[in-house]
């Protein structure tokens, strides 16, 4: 039943509570005599690496975790683990590769490389284009699913869900980076405890119903018993969910380009290490890819226990969808809010609490990153050049108020789909193939043109739309291919045009875009002379011991995983 016991109310407000008060002393506590955009926007020099990992995690995980993720299990089984998974070795790339190349450039936003690298042309239009997913895919979805969590599970109206959360999330945002990366660390700290109580409900749950009293690894026993097809990760073309999570491109194709994309070219995530030193932002980064490891955990899990009971006549009504009253449909993403439902006093309110946890820091994250790319890289280019510093920190605090409201508005014409994570992957992937190949190659690429960053940026949407309408309408002529897979042949038809572009219309200037040192002593009057220079320090690429040991735990975790799960 969606009610909540006093106890799940005291424990919810002693959390809110909580949050707030740490907010505010660590907004006090920071606070400089005058704020300054990057204060504001990067929290610049003051996340610690627990907090840049911790804050990470924050913002990657949501509603479509806890809700979507779990539907996904629910449908899919552990295979829908591979974007948690496959995320924990991309950070390493991401770390050792991507992120020197930010901070030797002094990067503050995704713009600014590429208008650094190529032109403002370029930067504006993935800067629009990155607004526009920002608020009508990532913050719109994580509003829905999380209103759609709460109000299953509490006797709060969805309407009211929404706009609670987005109250709330304004409120931290407010605050700046600072107050979003150091209260995301008890963010996490709440989402993971409740999520492992959820989980453990699940697994107990199940283990009493086939008589086994309350043993957490006889619920896991029981799980791989009961859905041996459910614990595959590679799927073969005769799987019948081979087009959510097509063989092997979950491990190469694909989902690299799409991990790639979003843990290396995505504002709202780069943005949390933009601000650190390099050793610091390595740890970060390196803490997450191992928290990223735990999420299928208190994610996937369980969905496929509901999968077990519900197979096994538990739970009929609750899984189903009754916008149609007369057609009720099997509702994957029901799954975790039934679960939560079962909770008992207290505990209920600690999960209430962590899921509030999850949906409030993602939000926080997205919106400040919306409100930096907007002041930095549209209004002060072209509406105010010569903007203050506290003008600019108003005008971001007003972006994030107007995003968040945009999204609320929107947020309930989402109530028609079936598999919430499924759809955010998808149409975020229209865009991931062009965003990666623009930043490859104006990374590592010399001869890479502002004329052929101008067509990656405008190709990416038009290519990925045709290849995903061209089979309906050519009546099956064209292949239908999974959209992992169409995201790999998006990303190399954007690189080979760009590639085709950069050599048949080469720069004119002697000097290449992109200037090579081997350490870091750095021809500082030449780059000034280039006013679209990339400096590349390849000591950079070099990691600690520590940074070494862990990559390969990590990595090491992966292969077993992998190993008995394929």
């Amino acid at each position: 039943m969606n009610t909540l016991q006093i106890a799940d109310y005291i424990v919810f407000f002693i959390y809110f509570i909580l949050v707030s008060s740490y907010g505010i002393y660590i907004y006090r506590k920071k606070k400089t005599s005058g704020t300054s955009s990057k204060d504001f926007f990067l929290a610049e020099g003051s996340l610690t690496w627990w907090a840049i990992g911790a804050s990470l995690i924050a913002s990657n995980i949501s509603a479509e975790h806890f809700i979507g993720m779990s539907g996904s299990g629910f449908a899919l089984g552990l295979a829908i683990s591979t974007y948690e998974w496959m995320a924990a070795a991309t950070l390493i790339i991401v770390a050792i590769f991507i992120i020197p190349m930010y901070l030797k450039n002094k990067i503050f936003t995704m713009p600014q490389f590429l208008a650094k690298r190529y032109d403002d042309t370029v930067s504006t239009i993935m800067a629009v284009i990155w607004l526009l997913v920002y608020v009508f895919v990532n913050l719109t979805s994580i509003i829905y699913l999380g209103a759609l969590a709460i109000s299953s599970i509490a006797p709060i109206s969805f309407e009211w869900c929404v706009a609670g959360l987005s109250i709330f999330s304004v409120i931290v945002t407010l605050g700046g980076m600072k107050v979003i990366g150091y209260t995301d660390v008890f963010q996490v700290l709440v989402l993971i405890i409740g999520g492992l109580v959820t989980t453990y409900l699940a697994l107990t749950l199940l283990s009493e119903q086939f008589g086994f009293g309350k043993d957490v690894f006889k619920g896991l026993a029981i799980l791989r018993k009961e859905a041996p097809d459910h614990f595959h990760m590679i799927f073969e073309k005769s799987n019948p969910h081979y087009k959510e999570l097509p063989g092997m491109s979950v491990l190469i194709g694909g989902m690299l380009i799409n991990n790639l994309a979003y843990w290396g070219c995505n504002q709202y995530i780069v943005q949390r290490a933009l601000g650190a030193d390099l050793k610091t932002a390595r740890k970060g980064i390196l803490f997450a890819a191992f928290l990223k490891m735990l999420v299928p955990v208190i994610a996937v899990l369980p969905g496929i226990a509901m999968y077990v009971m519900h197979h096994n006549g538990m739970f009929q009504k609750e899984m189903l969808d009754f916008t149609d009253p007369l057609k009720p449909v099997l509702k994957p993403d029901h799954a975790y809010p039934t679960l939560m439902n079962l909770l008992p006093s207290g505990l209920k309110g600690v999960a209430f609490a962590a899921l509030t946890a999850a949906i409030v820091a993602s939000l926080a994250g997205k919106a400040n990153s919306i409100s930096t790319i907007f002041s930095l890289d549209i209004y002060k280019k072209y509406f105010n050049k010569n903007a203050s510093e506290r003008k600019l920190v108003l005008t971001g605090r007003w972006a994030v108020i107007i995003s968040m409201l945009i999204a609320a508005i929107v947020a309930p014409a989402l109530k028609s789909l079936d598999q919430a994570y499924q759809f955010i992957q998808e149409y975020a992937g229209f865009f991931s193939p062009g965003v990666l190949a623009i930043f490859l190659l104006g990374m590592f690429w010399k001869k890479t043109t502002a004329q052929a960053g101008l067509a990656g940026a405008l190709l990416t949407v038009p290519i990925s739309t045709v290849l995903k309408f061209l089979p309906t309408w050519t009546n099956g002529a064209f292949p239908d291919y999974p959209f992992l897979d169409r995201m790999t042949i998006a990303f190399f038809a954007i690189v080979i045009i760009m590639v085709i572009i950069s050599l048949l219309k080469p720069n004119p200037e002697r000097r290449s875009n992109v200037t090579d040192y081997t350490s870091s002593d750095l021809l500082t009057q030449d780059i000034e002379e280039n006013e679209h220079v990339i400096e590349m320090d390849t000591s950079l690429f070099k990691v600690s011991t520590g940074f070494i040991i862990g990559s390969f735990i990590i990595c090491g975790i992966l292969v077993a995983l992998y190993t008995v799960f394929w």
